[in-house]
């Protein structure tokens, strides 16, 4: 009796810890579309971008309510980088954008303006927004079909495939998203073919990613077949892509019971740490969203992002990002770093806190990744590439 109480008692704390390490699994997709939206000053100066006819475009829809910030701003930072495109990120309001809490982009043009400038879309980015399901904002799902030609190449990102699903562009057409997530959009969506292992799903026009890291596969390959290799191989290597070649190789591998198990043991076991992130003008995009959604899936006890002078910061390619959590972030653990100049900043407001910096040596996913195993061991990297898809 006693030995059936004590495994009984063994069981019930595994279903708890269990039921813990899910419900801290599924967290931010709970506050994905969850997050507050913008209520800080109103006052923002918008600039119209420029626009240059001899040049492609690429529109990368954005939802105001959130949007998946590697989905959107990995592609803008790749497509930019070329310096052969005009690159805008399109939402249907004139408003923030949130991708985290505290942490807005301004949308360069709404899609009444993009129409208003009849611009053509060349290439069509869409992130994962805040719907996943066929419940779709039909003024989103009616620009993205508007600006679609045969000649336009429309990517899908992560579980941006909903959206574009929800076009009907993609029927009896292969598409692919997060593979945690494949199984739950092909019950909302039945006639796209939905494939996985594979970075890439790839169809005439049409490409579609898997999760969230592999928005860079999926630019690499779009602007491989928009501009040509020698594009390609540029971009990959001014990013540290950490391959020699584009690669279409993958596993897609869905989280599961152990790795739910082993963000527990992290979360009870070891100190969360509370992060902070400096953000300064002329950060780039993707090593920004490179650390944001990486660290972001380690499960800290807090990430801030902080701005040593002004609310608004502004990118390397243009994108202006508000930051509404302050200039500090009161005691914090790390303060990742990701460009230098501002040793006073962080003598005068973390005089005595580690400071993790940032070279062009290495990827900057696989830079973070390679100290999440060093500070939480092997099992729990494994858990953030499954988190981030990565693999």
């Amino acid at each position: 009796m006693k030995k059936f109480k004590k495994v009984l008692l063994i069981s019930l704390s595994i279903v708890i810890v269990a039921g813990g390490a899910l419900a801290l699994l599924l967290q931010p997709l709970f506050a994905f579309g969850q997050l507050p939206p913008y209520a800080g000053d109103n006052r923002i100066e918008w600039k119209q971008p420029v626009y240059d006819a001899a040049k492609k475009t690429v529109f990368i829809i954005a939802d105001n309510k959130v949007t998946e910030m590697f989905d959107m701003l990995a592609p803008y930072y790749l497509f930019q980088k070329t310096g052969r495109l005009n690159v805008y990120i399109v939402a249907k309001e004139k408003a923030p954008v949130t991708i985290k809490r505290n942490l807005f982009i301004l949308p360069q043009l709404t899609f009444r303006e993009a129409d208003s400038l009849k611009l053509t879309a060349d290439v069509i980015v869409i992130p994962a927004l805040s719907i996943r399901d066929e419940k779709q904002d039909p003024v989103v799902i009616s620009f993205i079909k508007n600006h679609f030609s045969p000649e336009t190449k429309l990517m899908a990102v992560c579980d941006g495939a909903a959206t574009a699903a929800a076009t009907g562009l993609f029927d009896g057409k292969p598409i692919t998203c997060h593979a945690s997530d494949l199984g739950a959009l092909k019950t909302h969506f039945s006639k796209p073919i939905w494939i996985k292992d594979v970075n890439v799903a790839h169809s005439g026009n049409l490409y579609s990613t898997a999760g969230v890291s592999n928005a860079v596969e999926g630019s690499l390959m779009v602007i491989n077949d928009l501009l040509g290799s020698q594009a390609m191989q540029s971009v990959a290597a001014g990013i540290r892509y950490p391959h020699a070649v584009l690669t279409n190789t993958h596993q897609s591998k869905a989280i599961k019971f152990g790795n739910m198990l082993t963000i527990a043991g992290k979360v009870i076991g070891r100190k969360s740490r509370r992060l902070g992130l400096v953000l300064q003008d002329g950060v780039s995009e993707l090593d920004m969203v490179s650390v944001l959604d990486t660290y972001g899936r380690s499960f800290p006890k807090s990430f801030q992002c902080v701005t040593p002078a002004d609310t608004i910061i502004h990118t390397r390619y243009g994108v202006s990002v508000i930051c509404t959590g302050g200039k500090t972030a009161g005691k914090l653990d790390e303060l990742h770093v990701l460009l230098p100049g501002i040793e006073a900043f962080i003598s005068s407001n973390y005089p005595n806190t580690p400071v993790i910096r940032y070279t062009d040596e290495q990827y900057t996913i696989d830079a973070c990744l390679a100290r999440i195993k060093q500070q939480y061991g092997q099992n729990f990297q494994t858990v953030v590439k499954l988190m981030l898809d990565y693999n």
